[in-house]
């Protein structure tokens, strides 16, 4: 029987869910830089459940503003309020980091703080400058919240031209009153859209969690949208229920189904896309984006 939660009943995880949690060195080295560096990751706050593989093979992605969020979305464990104004400094120890772990690819992203006149805007722009100033061969990607749609702080950071832009849409339009409260599907779509209006030559990315309740209909659906709006790139993965807080899980997606997604995402047209139980935002981010800069470069001859 399914465990029970204030949030309704819990499903056991299957067997494909389960992993060794890989540690030692590296693991720690990179928990005591971020650390040493007081700087927040996705990993750690989000209880990622890639963080064990990703820090002993020396890689984070950065979370900028803080570790609390304006919005108390149901799928995130990341925590809410109260609130205390972004460091001036964390842009150039986020570039210290990444220069110290060697990164080549180099993730940032960020709570939402619509508390701040341009929803952190800014700070994305100055983290960039500072990873380009510090490692002027890496690439960077920027997972952005919605900026609650203020059209020239998007602006801005697609003026600092990361090499790839990305938003999450997380669920189909259906479920967001219940999974993203505060957030808008048509909000998000026109942020991507708009970046291609800024800038058509900038990659753009996003993904969705499978498994609060959504049908294949509604994933195809929304699939469209996105590649409707110019989204070239796609990651699909496994809601986990962070807490018994949290909405509960509707459903465990087998790997093969996953699997099938991602062809069906090929199909359609996107460039590339990852799609997996453990796959998330970040997770072999670099390797996703190499293989699409490789299939956009003109062959030999």
């Amino acid at each position: 029987m399914p465990e029970q939660s204030e949030a309704g009943p819990r499903l056991r995880k299957p067997q494909w869910l389960r992993r060794k949690l890989p540690t030692g060195p590296e693991y720690e080295r990179v928990r005591s830089l971020l650390k040493d560096g007081a700087l927040h990751t996705v990993c750690q706050e989000a209880k990622c459940p890639n963080q064990y593989e990703c820090f002993s093979c020396k890689t984070a992605t950065f979370l900028i503003m803080g570790p609390r969020c304006t919005r108390n979305c149901r799928f995130c464990a990341i925590e809410h309020g109260p609130l205390s104004p972004p460091d001036p400094e964390e842009p150039a120890r986020v570039a210290e980091a990444a220069s110290r772990l060697g990164l080549r690819y180099v993730v940032v992203t960020s709570v939402t703080r619509d508390d701040l006149e341009d929803g952190g805007a800014s700070f994305f722009t100055e983290t960039i400058r500072q990873i380009r100033d510090k490692i002027p061969e890496a690439q960077i990607e920027v997972l952005i919240p919605d900026f609650q749609g203020q059209g020239e702080a998007l602006r801005k950071v697609v003026e600092a031209r990361p090499d790839v832009l990305n938003h999450n849409i997380e669920t189909v339009p259906r479920l967001y009153p219940s999974v993203r409260p505060g957030a808008d599907y048509q909000r998000s779509l026109d942020l991507l859209r708009h970046i291609k209006d800024y800038d058509p030559s900038l990659l753009t990315k996003s993904g969705l969690m499978l498994g609060l309740g959504e049908t294949s209909e509604e994933i195809r659906e929304t699939l469209q949208d996105l590649l409707d709006v110019g989204c070239s790139l796609l990651t699909l993965g496994q809601y986990l229920q962070p807490s018994a807080e949290h909405l509960p899980v509707e459903r465990f997606v087998p790997p093969e189904e996953f699997e099938k997604w991602r062809e069906t995402a090929l199909e359609m047209g996107f460039a590339q896309a990852a799609s997996g139980p453990f796959v998330r935002s970040s997770y072999h981010a670099g390797s996703l984006y190499r293989s699409a800069e490789s299939d956009r470069l003109p062959a030999d001859g």
